[in-house]
């Protein structure tokens, strides 16, 4: 499933073929994805211009001329592609032509065309009259942006203080950073030397201050999805492209450490770590 760098990396190719453009006409054709267009989905979005193509956790978010904002995201399978213009899609190559998996389309005043392609139909979309996206229940209570100056290692620390699950159950938490996914998540705390398994409340002062381990961590999340956006062209999970996701058996990657990387399932997903630098 993509994550956030993958999310980041899609709005930067869709935002120059949307932004400032007039949404002609969308061409819907099937009645839903994971659920039902809500009612008059193509109608309300006839017509208006594209003012900003953002992001939120793993949500793209389209703002209208209307005060309507569309809310798009990708699921398991979801991609984009641009039609008409320079720009490259997401995880297909921008070509004419129909695919039965092409399930949304939309027309923009240049003569360009956005398709959205998802085999699996677990992608959303969601239009949102003004007002309702803080009240919406997969962003609303979401926490801060990983990226922003709101995410510091006191806010982590305030999040994680007196927490009984484990360090990596917490990050996954969306209500404590929003957008983390299990594959960075990895990445950032073999980054910063501690073990998925750790407790979360010890990066904190039994009063909520942080500790250095919430310096350390805060400082290799942001390090982490940033190279991550850098390198983004699609949505690729090579191992070769990863300190410790996917490399259970291999030697750690930190200098001078001679652990071998196991695997551990947390919750269901795979924690990979280094049994002798990460504690």
């Amino acid at each position: 499933m993509p994550e956030l760098p993958e999310v980041e990396s899609v709005r930067r190719t869709l935002a120059p073929a949307m932004v400032g453009r007039r949404i002609d006409a969308v061409e819907l054709r099937r009645p839903d994805l994971r659920a039902p267009f809500p009612r008059g989905f193509a109608r309300r979005i006839a017509g208006h211009t594209v003012i900003a193509l953002t992001r939120r956790a793993k949500y793209l978010l389209a703002v209208l001329s209307s005060g309507d904002t569309l809310l798009m995201h990708l699921g398991m399978s979801g991609a984009f592609r641009v039609i008409g213009t320079a720009g490259r899609g997401h995880g297909h190559e921008a070509a004419a032509g129909s695919d039965p998996h092409d399930h949304v389309v939309f027309h923009l005043d240049s003569g360009a065309t956005v398709v959205f392609n998802d085999p699996r139909r677990f992608g959303v979309m969601d239009l949102l009259a003004p007002g309702e996206l803080e009240e919406h229940p997969s962003v609303g209570g979401l926490g801060p942006e990983p990226l922003s100056e709101e995410f510091d290692d006191a806010a982590l620390a305030r999040a994680c203080a007196g927490k009984r699950t484990s360090l990596k159950a917490a990050l996954l938490d969306q209500r404590v950073v929003a957008g983390l996914g299990n594959i960075y998540v990895v990445e950032a705390l073999h980054l910063a030397g501690l073990a998925p398994h750790r407790r979360a409340s010890t990066i904190a002062t039994p009063g909520g201050a942080p500790r250095d381990a919430a310096s350390r961590l805060t400082a290799a999340i942001k390090q982490v999805l940033g190279k991550a956006i850098d390198r983004q062209t699609a949505a690729d999970y090579r191992s070769d492209r990863f300190r410790v996701y996917d490399r259970e058996g291999q030697r750690c990657l930190r200098r001078g450490c001679r652990g071998i990387i196991r695997r551990r399932t947390q919750a269901g997903r795979s924690s990979f770590y280094c049994p002798v630098c990460q504690r």
